[in-house]
C-alpha cells in the first residue's frame, strides 16, 4: 500500500475510535429535565432511556390530570432538549475539525 493511503487509513481509524469514545461518553450521561419549577422531574440516560419520573406530591393536589400530563410532557421534552445539547457539545470538537 502507498504511504499516503496508509496514512489516510490510519486517520480514518483514529477518527472512528474518537467517534466510538464520544458515543460511549454520551451513552453514560445522565440528564435531568424539569417542568413547573421542579414540580415534575424526569431523568434519562444518554441513550434516550428514561430512568425516573418524579412528581411532587403537592402537585397532585394543585392540578388536574390533564395539567399534570402537560407537566410530565414538558419535563420529558426538557430532558430530551438537554440531551441533544449535551450530545452536540460532546461532538462539537470533532465536527469543528471536519470544517
Amino acid at each position: 500500500m502507498e504511504p499516503a493511503i496508509e496514512e489516510l487509513m490510519a486517520q480514518v481509524r483514529e477518527q472512528q475510535q474518537r467517534i466510538e469514545d464520544i458515543q460511549r461518553s454520551v451513552e453514560t450521561m445522565e440528564i435531568t429535565g424539569y417542568a413547573g419549577n421542579g414540580d415534575v422531574t424526569v431523568k434519562l440516560k444518554g441513550d434516550g432511556r428514561f430512568t425516573d419520573v418524579s412528581i411532587d406530591p403537592q402537585v397532585l393536589r394543585r392540578y388536574d390530570a390533564q395539567t399534570l400530563g402537560q407537566l410530565v410532557l414538558e419535563a420529558v421534552n426538557d430532558g430530551l432538549a438537554k440531551l441533544a445539547a449535551a450530545s452536540e457539545a460532546k461532538y462539537a470538537p470533532l465536527l469543528a475539525e471536519a470544517e
